[in-house]
């Protein structure tokens, strides 16, 4: 574990929680008898992917101050992941939520995060910010812009950063999140002319451009002032463009899928390894595709990120 913020490999500021995965798959939620609970959250879920691979990863993040808290500092510790900036808010319950597991391609949530979930009261005089321009990766999201005080903090983060190293945008976005939806876009373009990478999905890539073509969406996010931007485009593969001109168009993974939540967090964290490592830009988001359906293929998000040798053993497979 790193002794200075100097030694992280990367940081990730934003949600986390408890996930109740069903333990019987094809079930609704009201006949689900019982359930397994493991870390979750964006934020935190990227920075487990990225240290099972080998990385030095601390996440920014706020829990509630009861056993569910105490839960994810276990699990936080467990997986590697340094917590010396993960706080307790007294006033508000650790979030937790519930899916349905219904393979191959519906994965319900139900996000329990009211009033207020605690990873939204991150304060900007809290932030550690020599840490956070320290890092060779920092990775924000978008549920950290949906609410004060954590929207302010989350921009004040990136203005600090200032592009230094890798910053990356994980466009991340959950309606159910903003009071006001039709607001995020303004924040968004914010956020994307603080940050050297933008990973969306079709959806999220449209919110964040107002396009919704892969190629198009790519444009919009270089122009908005990126240097890589990465399109996730579901059973199409992954569309990622360089403001170099190097372009890489890679399939998905072939897999049996048992829950599809997370796949994009190990892909993130996946992506984080190769960036790092230097990689070209395709062998970077193959690698990141095969960490994506290793976790698919698997029921739970966090602990089912995978290590290197594994996503080496299915890319020799596939």
């Amino acid at each position: 574990m790193p002794e200075s913020a100097e030694s992280f490999d990367v940081i990730t500021m934003g949600r986390i929680g408890v996930d109740l995965y069903p333990l019987q798959t094809g079930v609704p939620l009201a006949q689900v008898e019982s359930f397994g609970k493991f870390l979750g959250g964006s934020a935190a879920n990227v920075a487990v992917a990225a240290a099972r691979l080998g990385r030095a990863t601390a996440v920014i993040t706020r829990t509630g101050q009861d056993p569910f808290g105490t839960y994810l500092h276990q699990a936080l510790k467990e997986f590697g992941v340094d917590d010396r900036w993960v706080t307790p808010v007294a006033a508000y319950p650790t979030p937790i939520t519930f899916c349905e597991i219904f393979p191959p391609d519906d994965f319900p949530l139900y996000f329990y995060r009211r009033p207020k979930a605690p990873d939204l009261e991150i304060h900007t005089d809290e932030l550690d910010f020599f840490a956070i321009r320290a890092a060779r990766i920092f990775w924000i999201t978008g549920t950290g812009l949906s609410e004060e005080p954590s929207r302010s903090a989350t921009l004040a983060a990136l203005k600090a950063r200032a592009k230094s190293g890798t910053t990356v945008f994980d466009l991340d976005w959950r309606p159910m999140f903003w009071k006001d939806p039709d607001s995020a876009r303004p924040y968004y373009a914010e956020a994307l002319r603080h940050a050297t990478v933008a990973v969306g999905n079709l959806d999220e890539c449209e919110i964040a451009t107002g396009v919704r073509e892969p190629r198009a969406c790519a444009q919009a996010l270089l122009d908005a002032g990126v240097e890589l931007a990465v399109v996730k485009q579901g059973p199409k593969g992954v569309l990622a463009v360089h403001r170099d001109g190097t372009v890489a168009e890679v399939p998905p993974v072939p897999v049996e899928v048992v829950n599809g939540l997370g796949a994009g967090d190990a892909f993130g964290g996946s992506l984080c390894h190769g960036l790092l490592s230097g990689w070209e830009l395709e062998k970077t988001i193959r690698y990141a595709n095969a960490a994506g359906a290793l976790v698919a293929s698997r029921l739970a998000c966090s602990s089912a990120m995978p290590t290197e040798s594994e996503v080496e053993d299915l890319l020799v497979r596939g």
